[in-house]
């Protein structure tokens, strides 16, 4: 079985097919995911307005490891592992905070906002020590647009700038490098593979059967389509108000926004990175969401909205409304991939055909399978296939 995995890369039996089932809940599948898929992917953490001032800092955790980014004193972002070079002790606590230096809690070994290592204890009883090989260990990062990114490993793939070239006409009237924080970041776990939630997200099919609110507010626009590295999703508001209350007053109240052109003022955007982060970008706002792997089985949706400084009542009044329509969006979606992964595990179901107008998903599961041949196998190998595939 191992020297068929090894010899995958050639055909791929299940083209026009979706993943196996097997893939959504096997540990060793999703071992491989951690290492081939998200450590060489970038992962967005926070906005440049989140960290405004020297000191301030912001943490990602996934995949077994926590991410810190930091504003130096030279107002330079750099990122680094959240991990003290002494015993391995987490540094930092928590989602944010701001400080003069970075000290861990253990044995007080402290670090400038560069990475270096600046104080030992009784350093004179390190024998042979170099403090200068011994800062934080950095991360690489990108600044796209204001949105930080990080990537564990860079494998040669292309830079988010570069993923999203295709869009930046598209996105630059919507002025990201001005938006603020609306709240805080919220953690949602879900008891489903990760896959299951970017699935569902790029799924258009499925917008007229179970989303009716976003079927009565889009009608027939409703439209996707795939890029290289980018899944893009439409619709525009209808004339016609909604029966749903929430629906028609956001329809009602939602005020022109002057820096948008006429056809973006009643259009809805959404952008899916690979492999798990999305924005939505409305006219009266922009969410940022990303599903992060936790087991075979789980997964922590992370989201959080960003907006431009405008006081209006209506426009406060449309941010609302959109989070009312969205959360019954979101209680939706839950229950939907909640139904996909129960019913994943039954030994009736392998894979399903994809139609072609499902676009994002048979590029998606193209790719997952040149990644990590052994999805070529509709059901799982023989245990230890990872160590020679």
């Amino acid at each position: 079985m191992a020297t068929q995995v090894a010899d995958a890369p050639m055909t791929d039996p299940l083209e026009g097919w979706s993943l196996p089932a097997w893939t959504y809940s096997d540990a060793e599948f999703f071992e491989a995911e951690k290492e081939r898929v998200f450590a060489p992917s970038w992962q967005i953490v926070c906005h440049e307005s989140d960290i405004p001032n020297p000191g301030d800092w912001h943490t990602l955790d996934y995949i077994g490891e926590s991410v810190v980014v930091v504003r130096g004193r030279d107002d330079a972002l750099r990122a680094f592992t959240n991990v003290c070079r002494h015993r391995g002790s987490r540094i930092v606590d928590g989602s944010n905070g701001c400080a003069k230096k970075l000290v861990c809690p253990y044995h007080a070994w402290t670090y400038d906002l560069d990475g270096r290592l600046t104080g030992v204890p009784d350093s004179a009883s390190y024998r042979a020590f170099d403090k200068a090989g011994h800062g934080l260990a950095p991360v690489e990062i990108e600044v796209w647009s204001s949105f930080v990114f990080v990537r564990l490993v860079n494998d040669g793939g292309p830079s988010v700038a570069r993923m999203m070239a295709p869009y930046e006409q598209m996105v630059a009237p919507y002025r990201f490098r001005e938006l603020k924080a609306l709240g805080r970041v919220t953690l949602r776990p879900r008891d489903v593979n990760w896959k299951n939630i970017g699935d569902n997200y790029s799924d258009g099919l499925h917008i007229p059967v179970a989303h009716p609110g976003l079927t009565r507010l889009f009608g027939r626009s409703y439209g996707v389509e795939a890029e290289a590295n980018v899944d893009r999703m439409w619709g525009d508001l209808m004339d016609m108000p909604s029966a749903n209350w929430s629906e028609r007053m956001y329809q009602r109240l939602l005020p022109p926004v002057p820096h948008l052109p006429p056809e973006r003022q009643r259009h809805w955007l959404y952008f899916k990175l690979w492999p798990n982060v999305a924005f939505d970008v409305y006219p009266d706002q922009v969410d940022f969401m990303q599903w992060l792997p936790v087991s075979p089985t789980t997964s922590i949706i992370r989201e959080i909205s960003y907006v431009l400084d405008d006081h209006r009542r209506e426009m406060k009044a449309a941010r609302y409304l959109n989070w009312r329509i969205n959360r019954e969006v979101n209680a939706e979606d839950t229950a939907l991939i909640t139904r996909v992964q129960a019913g994943m595990a039954s030994r009736s179901f392998s894979i399903g055909p994809l139609s072609d107008k499902e676009v994002c998903l048979r590029h998606f599961c193209k790719r997952m399978r040149e990644i990590i041949p052994a999805a070529r196998f509709e059901h799982s190998p023989a245990p230890g296939w990872s160590r020679t595939a």
